[in-house]
């Protein structure tokens, strides 16, 4: 069983920031395809953004174009998210996946999840 750990969740105000962090101990993420999704209560999951194996392709969902950015950095092996001005409708569960095979974006099915970290956008 692979494992992925999402961190870097929490409570923020509307127009706040936060960075999501995604890695594991058991192989080369950075060397993989990723993918962020959330899901908020009451609503099915919606994928957020996607960062191919070579980092050269990134696509973003519309409500997170030109708010938040998908990188990986290989020093750490991680993948991040990067969320800014930040509103009460981001607040959701943020999960990373993530595909082994696939170098595209997104891929046609991931192969390991997270087990999320919660999102509060609230005053």
């Amino acid at each position: 069983q692979v494992h992925l750990v999402e961190s870097g969740g929490g409570l923020v105000q509307p127009g706040g920031s936060l960075r999501l962090s995604c890695t594991t101990s058991e192989f080369a993420l950075v060397h993989s395809t990723v993918g962020w999704f959330r899901q908020a209560p009451g609503k099915e999951r919606e994928g957020v953004s996607c960062i191919s194996r070579s980092g050269w392709t990134t696509t973003y969902a519309d409500f997170a174009k030109g708010r938040f950015a998908i990188t990986k950095d290989k020093v750490n092996n991680t993948a991040y998210l990067q969320m800014h001005a930040l509103i009460p409708e981001d607040t959701a569960v943020y999960f990373c996946a993530v595909a082994i095979e696939s170098s595209q974006c997104p891929p046609s099915r991931y192969d390991y999840w997270g087990q999320g970290t919660q999102v509060t956008v609230s005053s």
